[in-house]
């Protein structure tokens, strides 16, 4: 099935890209989530409206990220959430929560979409994100999550 992916897709490709997939996938993961819309004659406006958009929100280039990189690596981020006795979360972090979590710490705006947990972060303490900022360039920060 050919799909028009709206968002960056790991492994897959970034927002205006028309790729073929499986329809299972495409039908029960990427287009009920809003990653990806049927792709049709017609959507091809959709396509050059979406790598505008992409266009004006992304690094242009890899010194432009580097820059950037090291902003984020120069910030220590803190995170107050909920918590049981034990140390577990109620929940789990989210990476919408790193984000602004970063941005609140003095750091510069990332979008929640850029931001790869790797595996959800249930329990207090220190874990790693790391934040994809251009094709080449990734940003590794420490998140301490403390209990509110």
């Amino acid at each position: 099935m050919k799909i028009i992916l709206t968002h960056e897709v790991s492994g897959l490709g970034t927002a205006g890209d028309v790729v073929d997939v499986k329809d299972g996938y495409a039908r029960n993961y990427l287009v009920p989530r809003g990653f990806a819309i049927r792709w049709t004659k017609g959507g091809e406006k959709d396509v050059e409206q979406i790598r505008r958009g992409r266009k004006i929100r992304e690094i242009a280039t890899i010194e432009q990220a580097n820059e950037v990189k090291a902003r984020l690596e120069g910030v220590n981020v803190k995170l107050a959430v909920r918590a049981g006795d034990a140390g577990r979360l109620f929940g789990s972090v989210t990476p919408a929560d790193v984000a602004s979590a970063i941005k609140a710490a003095g750091g510069p705006d990332v979008d929640k979409r850029r931001v790869e947990l790797g595996t959800p972060i249930k329990t207090l303490g220190a874990h790693q994100v790391s934040v994809r900022l251009h094709a080449e360039v990734v940003a590794k920060l420490g998140v301490e999550v403390i209990a509110a």
